[in-house]
């Protein structure tokens, strides 16, 4: 595929690397030399060190017969210009990054459409949105409500009292069980399960349940004690901060600590409908963090735009007795170093809008789509379309590639668990996990086939 992307930021630079890896004609285009030079030249990427509004630049890069266009400069009125320019000279989709939340509302899709933007993202909103859910069970990683909570994806770390260590997964997860177990992370390694693999203490385990099962995955998992969060203090008052506060679901008291002064000022407008206290101050100082009642807090969210400031920070809050911590990590080399000390969740943003991106990359008809950084895997939701290949044989007989799973499906508004004698139907909404850089695999099985023409 041939992918245009303007804009050589955090999410440009990973977007570029990603698909270059997927062997598709990849070029990017900015004004800054000097962003583009960090580029490593490994990558089978086309840098243009111009305008990325240039029709002119544009049609040289090749916009006419791009399969997509992305804008995702640091200016929101750039990327739609840029988009509704791409979309003139032929781009086949377009998306656009923002930062402006009024443009997300349902009602005013139809306008950007109309315009030739086919999407927006708003990485800020989809990393916010990924702490709440996180927020909302003191006890997971990650969580991940599909249809509104038909299906829910469950990121567990294992500890002592787990009741379903070293038992095989076919003993486990049968066909009357609540759940499947999807993905696995054990150190170093990455595992997407099969029948004889096993549980071990501190593996981070993500589990396929359905709602209504919750509560048991919590008993079985040994996480009952875990105290529900009500007290939540943030550190950093950032865009992410901001959307995370009023997004706040109302029985948690929230608190935003941040170093500067104006910033606070700001925040205090961002907010002035929100009950969301704003504490001018530096999140580290252990004097403030104990005058804010730290040690009666279960969630500490360090925000900042510093790596290394986030972790430290998440550590003394659990030396302080939270025990719930969130760390944003924008650099990815810091991502398994955050792990190992047990952070705790890990919010990145470039991989949340990369995968928001990729999904329009997709043939199949994909409604959501994840990547879960900590397991090298991507999950995604597909719609298989009427007499694609998932749909002619039940799940055992379909000979799906090694590292890909299928976790549940959503049928008319309910969550039911898939096992080997399962038919899937077109309609169906269908949770597929995959190994990293294996959806254009999985999406063969879901695609509309010639063989049903």
């Amino acid at each position: 595929m041939k992918i245009v992307i303007a804009g050589a930021g955090a999410v440009g630079i990973h977007l570029s690397k990603l698909l270059s890896t997927e062997n598709h004609d990849c070029v990017l285009i900015d004004d800054s030399e000097e962003r583009l030079s960090s580029i490593d030249s490994s990558y089978d990427i086309m840098a243009v060190n111009d305008s990325p509004t240039s029709i002119k630049v544009l049609k040289d890069a090749g916009v006419g017969h791009a399969d997509l266009f992305v804008g995702v400069t640091r200016y929101e009125s750039r990327n739609i210009t840029a988009c509704t320019l791409a979309h003139a000279l032929g781009a086949k989709k377009t998306v656009a990054r923002i930062d402006n939340y009024e443009y997300l509302s349902p009602q005013n899709q139809p306008f950007f459409h109309d315009l030739g933007i086919d999407s927006l993202v708003y990485p800020e909103v989809l990393a916010a949105a990924d702490i709440i859910n996180g927020l909302k069970l003191s006890w997971v990683r990650q969580r991940w409500d599909v249809h509104d909570g038909a299906l829910v994806l469950l990121g567990i770390k294992l500890r002592e009292g787990c009741e379903i260590l070293n038992q095989p997964l076919k003993d486990l997860c049968g066909p009357n069980d609540p759940y499947h177990v999807v993905a696995i992370k054990r150190g170093s390694d990455a595992i997407i399960p099969g029948g004889m693999d096993v549980l071990q203490l501190h593996d981070l385990t993500y589990f396929m349940t359905t709602r209504e099962y919750i509560p048991y995955i919590r008993k079985i998992v040994g996480k009952e004690h875990y105290e529900d969060v009500h007290n939540v203090i943030i550190m950093g008052g950032g865009k992410t901060a901001v959307r995370a506060a009023l997004t706040m679901p109302d029985y948690m008291n929230t608190k935003i600590i941040e170093i500067d002064a104006d910033r606070c000022e700001r925040l205090n407008q961002l907010l002035a409908n929100n009950d969301a206290m704003v504490i001018h101050g530096d999140g580290r100082d252990l004097s403030l963090l104990n005058e804010e009642g730290i040690r009666h807090t279960q969630a500490f969210v360090a925000l900042t735009g510093n790596a290394e400031t986030n972790i430290l920070a998440c550590l003394t809050a659990k030396k302080l007795g939270v025990r719930k911590t969130v760390a944003m990590v924008e650099n990815l080399d810091y991502v398994s170093m955050a792990e190992s000390l047990d952070i705790g969740t890990i919010i990145n943003k470039k991989t949340v809008a990369a995968s928001h991106i990729f999904q329009m990359m997709l043939e199949a008809d994909v409604r959501n789509m994840r990547s879960l950084m900590m397991v090298e895997a991507d999950v995604a939701e597909f719609v298989p379309a009427e007499g694609s290949k998932v749909t002619r044989k039940p799940v055992k007989d379909l000979g799906l590639p090694f590292g890909m799973t299928i976790g549940g499906l959503v049928r008319n508004g309910k969550g039911i668990l898939v096992n080997g004698n399962t038919l899937i139907q077109a309609g169906d909404s269908v949770m597929v996990f995959c190994h990293k850089h294996q959806l254009d695999k999985a999406e063969k099985f879901f695609k509309k086939s010639l063989f049903s023409l």
